[in-house]
């Protein structure tokens, strides 16, 4: 399970540090596990956020590192340490800092002509990546490791720690590691004979603040928990930012799904599209496998007809969504939350969907474990719904704490019930949740067996087209959809002494929102509480907190406010104005200064 690398960060004397690394090359996951993952090793807290573009090579990428003493990893907007190696953004992005920050830069592309007020440190990159080797394609590496090697001396980050972090990037490699220490040391040594490093207002300590740590990307966590749940089916079309955790499960699979006699116990199949994929999904959930499969918004737009069915006919299956921009192509590599309606009601006609919305690494392999119980309980199909921000860039965590209770395989018929029952309703409301019976495929019993329909069918499954048996079958749907409010994850609530007003937030943008009530309160003595949805259906407690508020503020990921919206549906008429908006989207992960802003402008405009 190579995605699970030890972690660590830096302390940051002054202010704090955020260092953006730009390369024309297209080696952006080396460039993340050298930035983040050597911090990891080094004991820094950090977190890492690869911006990238939707094609194949040649245009620019940036990857910034967060580092703060307070432990915060919501993206920050700002730059405070620039290393600038592109000559088509150089320009762009050094006039994009705000005055004294510092810029590291390959020295012919002479950025220190662009302003006064900042702090410019050249580096002939190139030039000393040819003294180390000939081969034209290495150098350009190699100036990657010069840049890690002359930022390491200037924030003091110490040389044994970052030579230690490089021999386990590149485990086995002898010949890599000879090389890139050469990089390294070369970078160090040109720092440190030609600048004076006192003048960079920032400085790397050790915190010892993330023994026992772990960095994983989302969607390898994700996959993790499709494993421990027993997933033995996946079928999938590739679409970014999804295809990781298909691929990380195979891997995973190929290794622990294997027999004495080594066969594989799983299938995992590459469909030729995303409706092709969730229909294989959904028939190895109906036959009895746990079955999954994973997408972005516009699998998800294709995948609707076959949900449909999933949800009318009653099929376990996990779909995971891991959303970009949208709508149409958009941009594949940016995140949002803009697929939440299009999860909740996927399909045609009166459906209601279970979602299930993680927020950490950790999460994203707990929850998806949750989903196949879930499943399985509901004879439905469930979405989890992520992003490209956690599915693909790596977090810290604490270890995964491995589950041990048995696997939940719902209502389920056995040869011994059916005998002793002699027949069942697979459509009956016996027990009065909305939820069925249902028997597997290959139940060596008379009864056992029964028609699937997508038309419309009574309580026996037999065709109907009554509108009484229709209705009557809706209303159990929906039952079925209330009692998932009891079984879904709950929500996470902190209530602030003195709070008039509260915030609502999902997945990823709570790392934003816990910053953003520090920044409330230390600047504007302002206390907020918040929800943090874990799911929909919601449950119990979300009318409880919105009474207790003159205002809830729902901060999410997109344009239109879907889960304000979908709230204000759920919740009863005289609380709907208490739900106010605030909504990031354009396409870059949400900052914390971003909601503190748009908060406190909104409450003036209350005040007036």
């Amino acid at each position: 399970m190579t995605a699970a690398r030890r972690t660590g960060g830096p302390n940051v004397k002054k202010g704090e540090s955020v260092v953006s690394y730009k390369s024309p090359q297209t080696l952006v996951v080396e460039e993340e596990q050298r930035g983040s993952g050597g911090a990891v090793i080094n004991d820094f807290p950090v977190s890492g956020k690869n911006l990238f573009p939707s094609n194949i090579a040649g245009l620019p990428t940036w990857f910034t590192i967060r580092a703060n003493k307070d432990g915060w990893i919501a993206r920050r907007k700002e730059i405070d340490f620039l290393v600038a190696m592109n000559p088509e953004t150089a320009r762009e992005d050094v006039m994009g800092l705000d005055p004294n920050r510092v810029v590291v830069y390959e020295e012919t592309l002479k950025a220190n002509q662009y302003r006064r007020d900042l702090t410019f440190f050249p580096v002939p990159f190139t030039k000393l990546a040819s003294g180390i080797t000939p081969d034209s394609r290495l150098r350009k590496l190699l100036a990657n490791m010069i840049y890690v090697g002359a930022v390491g001396h200037l924030l003091e980050i110490d040389p044994a720690e970052m030579e230690f972090a490089l021999t386990k990037q590149f485990k086995g490699k002898a010949k890599a590691v000879t090389l890139n220490k050469t990089a390294l040391d070369t970078g160090r040594k040109f720092a440190a004979e030609n600048f004076d490093k006192s003048i960079v207002p920032y400085r790397c300590q050790r915190m010892n603040a993330t023994k026992g740590k772990i960095i994983i990307d989302g969607n390898s966590a994700a996959a993790l928990g499709c494993m421990f749940a027993g997933v033995t089916v996946a079928t999938w079309y590739p679409i970014t930012p999804s295809s990781s955790l298909c691929e990380a499960l195979t891997e995973y699979m190929k290794e622990y799904r294997i027999d004495q006699d080594g066969k594989a116990t799983f299938a995992v199949v590459q469909a030729e599209d995303e409706l092709a994929a969730v229909g294989m999904a959904l028939g190895a959930g109906w036959a009895g496998a746990r079955s999954m499969t994973s997408t972005a918004g516009p699998g998800i737009s294709l995948m609707q007809e076959f949900v449909g069915l999933g949800y009318y006919a009653e099929m376990p299956t996990v779909i995971f969504d891991i959303t970009r921009v949208g709508p149409s192509t958009g941009l594949p590599t940016r995140t949002q939350q803009s697929d939440i309606l299009s999860m909740v009601y996927c399909s045609h006609g009166d459906t209601k969907h279970i979602v299930l919305i993680p927020a950490s690494v950790e999460e994203c392999f707990e929850i998806a474990y949750a989903a196949f119980d879930l499943a399985e309980r509901f004879q439905t199909p469930i979405f989890v719904l992520s992003d490209l921000d956690l599915g693909m860039n790596n977090w810290m965590s604490d270890p995964f704490k491995y589950p041990v209770k048995k696997f939940d395989r719902g209502k389920v018929l056995s040869v011994e019930e059916l005998k002793r029952l002699g027949s069942f309703q697979r459509y009956g409301d016996v027990d009065g949740d909305g939820i069925p019976y249902r028997t597997l495929p290959g139940t060596k019993h008379p009864a056992a067996a029964y028609f699937t329909r997508g038309s419309g069918h009574n309580e026996n499954a037999a065709y109907s087209e009554r509108p009484d048996d229709y209705q009557r079958n809706m209303d159990r749907l929906n039952k079925k959809y209330e009692t998932a409010r009891q079984h879904v994850p709950k929500p996470e609530i902190a209530h602030a002494e003195g709070a008039k007003i509260g915030f609502l937030a999902f997945g990823t943008t709570h790392w934003a929102i816990i910053e953003s009530r520090d920044q409330l309160a230390r600047e504007y003595n302002l206390p907020i509480s918040y929800y943090r949805l874990r799911a929909v259906p919601f449950t119990k407690d979300l009318v409880e907190f919105i009474e207790k508020y003159d205002r809830v503020y729902v901060v999410e990921q997109n344009r239109d406010g879907q889960m304000a919206g979908l709230i204000k549906l759920d919740i009863p008429a005289h609380l709907v104005g208490r739900i106010r908006s605030i909504r990031h989207y354009n396409g870059l992960p949400i900052d914390a200064r971003f909601i503190t802003d748009e908060l406190v402008a909104a409450e003036k405009g209350e005040e007036n």
